[in-house]
């Protein structure tokens, strides 16, 4: 197996993708909404992954948050709201709140579930900053450490009861970015003791079982190399400080924020300490180029996947998810 996760190019596998997953076995698999047409394309897309890595619990991963950050879209499936509105209904309900964003990601859990999705990279614990950039902005929980923790957590056991994985991001904090990491590397000059407010989410919900770094230098820890590629802030913070022995994934390898070849970019990560390389864009020549770079997955990168996914477990479709949202939306009422 190799310590990787590719996009797909389109709706349907193409037989060099087939040739190459099933000779590399890469750890696991993302969707974007060029590989999503309706519940019957989709639910055949995920069983082949399933059929070629011979994983019945093989990671596939999407970016279904809400808001902004939608995949599977209306009106095949259900809208869901940005997170913001949450956090808004906080400042009336804390626990009206928490219980509106468990029952927000349960129904989300249940519509990944049905079609075979075992991942969701969600929830952000990423601590909203006033001025900062708006890439993360409402997509948010929160701009106060402990009330994002809080429904951080909810949003992980929401999609835990209908069977699907969460992957707490970005971390260490994506909160103080002054610039898109999709077009630039952003500089955080914030003194540790400042940053000690963006780790708190996860130092709390540092028993996840997955998380996703941030292409960002944050110059009291590493001021050479953002945090995806930094030893130091792996080792010292994410695992130390933090807490967080989970399966580490570095956000998108396509990103602006890195510089060099994408291949070279995936065994520069793995070596900095992040258990699996995410390419997303389903370009083959980069597909081959990194499958052939990249060692197989470490013994203990293997275990943090294995002990990831031992929970997944398949969930038959529930009658339960019109209930969720009604009950979803009569809380968000109350803001």
């Amino acid at each position: 197996m190799k310590p990787v996760v590719f996009g797909i190019a389109a709706e349907t596998l193409n037989d060099e993708e087939r040739a190459l997953f099933r000779d590399a076995d890469p750890a696991g698999y993302i969707l974007f909404a060029r590989n999503v047409a309706d519940r019957d394309q989709l639910r055949a897309l995920t069983d082949e992954l399933r059929e070629i890595s011979g994983r019945e619990n093989v990671p596939i991963l999407i970016d279904q948050e809400g808001g902004r950050v939608t995949r599977m879209k209306p009106p095949v499936w259900p809208e869901f709201p940005a997170w913001a509105k949450f956090d808004a209904l906080y400042e009336k309900a804390p626990m009206s709140a928490i219980e509106a964003a468990r029952s927000n990601a349960h129904a989300i859990g249940l519509t990944l579930a049905e079609s075979g999705i075992t991942v969701d990279c969600l929830p952000l614990l990423d601590v909203r900053q006033p001025g900062a950039h708006d890439v993360i902005g409402d997509r948010a929980l929160g701009f106060e450490p402990m009330r994002v923790a809080a429904m951080g957590r909810a949003v992980l056991d929401g999609l835990a009861d209908a069977g699907v994985a969460g992957v707490v991001k970005h971390i260490p904090g994506h909160g103080r970015a002054m610039v898109d990491t999709h077009k630039a590397l952003p500089r955080v000059t914030a003194s540790a003791e400042e940053l000690a407010v963006d780790i708190e989410p996860f130092k709390k919900l540092a028993d996840a079982s997955m998380g996703m770094t941030a292409h960002i230098v944050f110059e009291a820890w590493d001021p050479e190399r953002c945090a995806t590629l930094s030893p130091k802030i792996i080792n010292e913070i994410i695992r130390k400080e933090i807490g967080f022995d989970g399966l580490l994934f570095s956000d998108d390898l396509d990103m602006q924020a890195l510089d060099g070849d994408p291949s070279d970019r995936a065994v520069n990560v793995v070596a900095a300490g992040c258990d699996i390389a995410l390419n997303c864009w389903a370009r083959m020549d980069e597909m081959k180029a990194t499958v052939d770079k990249l060692d197989d997955i470490s013994a203990q990168s293997r275990a943090r996947l294995d002990r990831a996914m031992a929970d997944i477990r398949p969930v038959e479709t529930s009658d339960a998810l019109k209930a969720l949202i009604d009950k979803r939306d009569t809380l968000l009422a109350m803001a």
